[in-house]
């Protein structure tokens, strides 16, 4: 019999283990060793800044969304998630509306791009 793993038993627990996963995808760190070979310096996940953009170059006063597919989903490669479509349907809604109103609010030159290489 295999060992299975138990489930965090508080909300709490689980909150802590979910907040600590940390992920990049191939296009932030590409795009992110691009710019640095290119000698330009900036700041990851600047959380101080409107909308904690992904990569932020103060300097030219210019900020970089990078969204994933999944997340903010595309129109080309965005897929549902099969379980739970009721909490995913929501969430990936307030994402996409709170794209359309971000980049009203920053006052800097944004740079939008999609994974899967498509801008916007």
């Amino acid at each position: 019999m295999a060992n299975k793993a138990r489930l965090p038993e508080t909300k709490e627990t689980w909150s802590k283990i979910m907040s600590s996963i940390k992920a990049v995808s191939k296009l932030e760190t590409f795009v992110s060793h691009e710019l640095w070979h290119r000698g330009y310096r900036f700041r990851r996940n600047v959380r101080g800044m409107m909308g904690t953009p992904d990569i932020a170059i103060k300097k030219y006063k210019v900020v970089i969304f990078i969204d994933s597919c999944f997340w903010h989903f595309c129109p080309i490669h965005g897929k549902m998630p099969k379980s739970n479509i009721d909490f995913w349907v929501k969430k990936l809604e307030r994402n996409q509306d709170r794209d359309l109103k971000s980049p009203n609010i920053i006052k800097m030159k944004i740079g939008i791009s999609y994974e899967s290489g498509s801008m916007r």
